[in-house]
């Protein structure tokens, strides 16, 4: 490190994040861009049945269940996991279930998506018109329409072998809160998928799975800068929200398969390397209306705007703060001119 000055200081911060469900007018009076988001993870149980008709009402009458528990928080943002429109275990052929599901829990979804005014993310196996079948998270837009579509790149030897179509492409796509990317469980794994979004620098991951993935998720968020929203369908696995610094800010439990947590997008990722006297600076002018969150043991920083006039990206340039992937790749440079 540049400098031995304590962390104490920034500790005394705080953390900015919002670990608690923030009314509406509270986040209102300050500045930031502030998204609401749900996380929730499980998957459909349903009654045994011979009629795909009635599996599939089963599905949207226990989404409607699970969803009802997250909607009065007014998230923007409703995260749900790999393959979610599907019942764990089917006493039909899978593909007379798909049939009869046809776009019907896309459509019950996205008639929830218009009614309350949010975002939601789906796992769902769809078809193509080509006939393909892909393994795809599905977003929707607040009115209920497709704002874009990721297919697995890495589904498992044994999907494949089964039909599914690998994906090849890493899109990042717009919400009116910011940028949201897309991963799907065996994903997760994969440095093809990692290094796209590592220089995209999406907003958000959204990672809707049937496994964890454990450290895996830490490491994207810090890699990509993201926070990482994961969804997964197995209710003894944690699903879990996690700011860019890979810190987990809220999870489910054994007693609730849903999280809500409010997050502000307007930040920065910056080292502590010859910032320590620009964030010093920076605090004392701006005070509570800016958070610097340390975590210890990374040497970088979380910096967030909850200015009313004043955002990030006027902040740091203000104050001249080096942002870390430009601190990093100054001592690569540097490097080289000394060898």
């Amino acid at each position: 490190m540049h400098s031995a000055a304590p962390f104490t200081w920034l500790r005394t911060f705080g953390c900015f994040i919002c670990l608690f469900f923030s009314s509406a007018a509270y986040l209102n009076a300050q500045g930031g861009r502030w998204v609401k988001i749900a996380t929730i993870g499980t998957a459909p149980s349903v009654a045994e049945t011979k009629e795909p008709q009635k599996l599939v009402d089963q599905v949207i009458a226990f989404w409607k269940g699970r969803l009802d528990q997250a909607l009065p928080s007014k998230p923007d943002l409703i995260v749900l996991p790999e393959a979610c429109d599907r019942p764990g275990r089917l006493t039909i052929p899978e593909l007379d279930y798909y049939k009869s599901r046809g776009d019907r829990v896309q459509e019950y979804f996205a008639t929830v998506a218009r009614e309350n005014n949010c975002y939601i993310a789906f796992g769902s196996k769809r078809q193509e018109k080509n006939g393909d079948w892909r393994n795809s998270l599905i977003l929707l837009d607040r009115q209920g329409r497709v704002a874009g579509i990721y297919d697995k790149n890495f589904p498992t030897i044994g999907e494949m072998e089964a039909g599914i179509k690998p994906g090849f492409e890493t899109p990042v796509f717009k919400c009116d809160f910011g940028t949201v990317a897309g991963a799907i469980c065996f994903d997760l794994n994969f440095e093809e998928v990692l290094q796209p979004y590592v220089k995209a620098k999406p907003d958000i991951i959204l990672f809707s799975s049937m496994y964890h993935g454990g450290l895996a998720q830490s490491n994207w968020a810090y890699a990509c800068r993201s926070y990482f929203v994961g969804s997964i369908s197995d209710r003894g696995t944690p699903s879990e929200i996690r700011n860019p610094l890979g810190e987990v800010i809220a999870r489910t439990t054994n007693y609730f398969d849903f999280t809500v947590a409010s997050v502000n997008l307007d930040y920065a990722v910056a080292h502590l390397d010859y910032n320590w006297e620009r964030l010093r600076a920076l605090k004392k002018k701006y005070g509570e209306t800016v958070n610097v969150h340390d975590p210890g043991q990374v040497g970088a920083a979380l910096i967030t705007s909850q200015n009313n006039n004043v955002n990030i990206a006027q902040m740091v340039k203000e104050f001249k703060i080096e942002l870390l992937d430009d601190y990093f790749e100054r001592a690569r440079k540097f490097r080289l001119q000394h060898k």
